[in-house]
């Protein structure tokens, strides 16, 4: 199977293209700057295709003789700073998207797996954790990421509906995982914690969670085995913030938070936090939307996924243990460097 994945140099996407090469399929890689896949995917036998999801049209003859698209490119992490993000949300993950799957299956492309986010599904009337039939969440009407996921999905059902073409949506949760080099929210919440910054206090809530080479695995398997028109969650179990920030102290030598925060008490400090980084224009992991996403406390369960493809999730200790290492690893290598542009920028600055 030749395979093209967009977002190759992401969280999942890498993932992805690693999981798809073990399995003996050839991969075209979708990435915006060639340095960047030059050195995230380096280690892999990757054909790297330069492109933006901005201009689908000027990738779009690299979809000619692929078989399977595996559409993991979002605007998502830009999301977290500071500033207006309605029109490139819009752009990117509703319109992209859309030319994206008309590009591919009027150049022959067999089947098309998009990523939406579990993070759209609601809890069932009992507060029991959601399924892929169960109505959204309320609140993902305002968070405007996950709105974007909520508007793309039935467009792209329509697609299939009206064309025979195979489109079929893999739902994970909050994902962590190895290959996290932007890094997202939670590779971030990581690196501060090897810095000894773990935050000093415990918002509510918690998330379900998933590892990153999980969800490239029941992707790999909705490609082989779902069927046109499905959604599949693909979601290990829920966590609460206070048992993640417990476990990652743990593996990182790190004292845990002692102190717990009422929900108004984490949207100040939020609000607090989100207006720093748009002074100094520093990355943000703790938003608003965040903590209102956080504390509806949205539980879903991956029973569909794991009995019509088989999937499988690692203990979630296991994936926060195999993220800490890799990103460990990965901050041996880049501090160095990181020191000798300081002592640089120093001596600029002394001359």
């Amino acid at each position: 199977m030749l395979a093209f994945v967009t977002g190759s140099t992401g969280l999942l996407g890498n993932n992805l293209v690693r999981t798809l090469l073990a399995h003996g399929h050839q991969v075209r890689a979708l990435a915006r700057s060639r340095e960047k896949a030059a050195r995230e995917l380096r280690d892999t036998r990757a054909q790297v295709v330069i492109g933006d999801m901005s201009d689908v049209a000027g990738f779009a003859d690299a979809l000619r003789g692929v078989d399977v698209v595996f559409h993991t490119a979002a605007y998502f992490r830009e999301y977290f700073n500071s500033g207006s993000h309605a029109s490139a949300l819009e752009q990117i993950n509703v319109d992209a998207t859309l030319d994206l799957v008309h590009a591919a299956h009027t150049r022959g492309v067999a089947r098309f797996i998009d990523t939406s986010s579990a993070g759209i599904i609601g809890l069932q009337p009992d507060g029991s954790p959601g399924d892929e039939s169960t109505p959204p969440w309320p609140g993902s009407a305002g968070n405007l990421y996950l709105a974007s996921k909520r508007k793309v999905e039935p467009l792209l059902r329509e697609y299939s509906r009206q064309t025979d073409f195979f489109i079929a949506s893999a739902l994970p949760s909050w994902m962590w995982g190895p290959h996290d080099c932007g890094p997202t929210p939670s590779g971030q919440l990581i690196v501060d914690a090897l810095r000894g910054r773990l935050p000093p206090a415990v918002p509510p809530g918690g998330s379900s969670v998933v590892d990153a080479r999980d969800v490239a695995a029941g992707m790999l398997r909705i490609a082989e085995s779902g069927r046109s028109g499905e959604r599949y969650i693909l979601s290990g179990p829920f966590m609460s913030l206070g048992d993640i920030l417990a476990m990652l102290a743990s593996l990182t030598g790190n004292d845990p938070p002692r102190i717990r925060i009422v929900f108004a008490g984490a949207v100040t400090m939020a609000a607090v936090a989100e207006t720093w980084s748009r002074i100094t224009g520093s990355p943000n992991v703790t938003s608003v939307e965040g903590i209102r996403l956080m504390n509806a406390r949205l539980a879903v369960t991956a029973a569909k996924a794991e009995r019509k493809l088989g999937a499988t999730f690692r203990p979630f200790r296991e994936t926060l243990a195999d993220t800490v290492g890799w990103l460990r690893a990965r901050l041996g290598e880049a501090e160095p460097r990181l020191a000798v542009a300081r002592r640089l920028a120093a001596n600029v600055r002394g001359s």
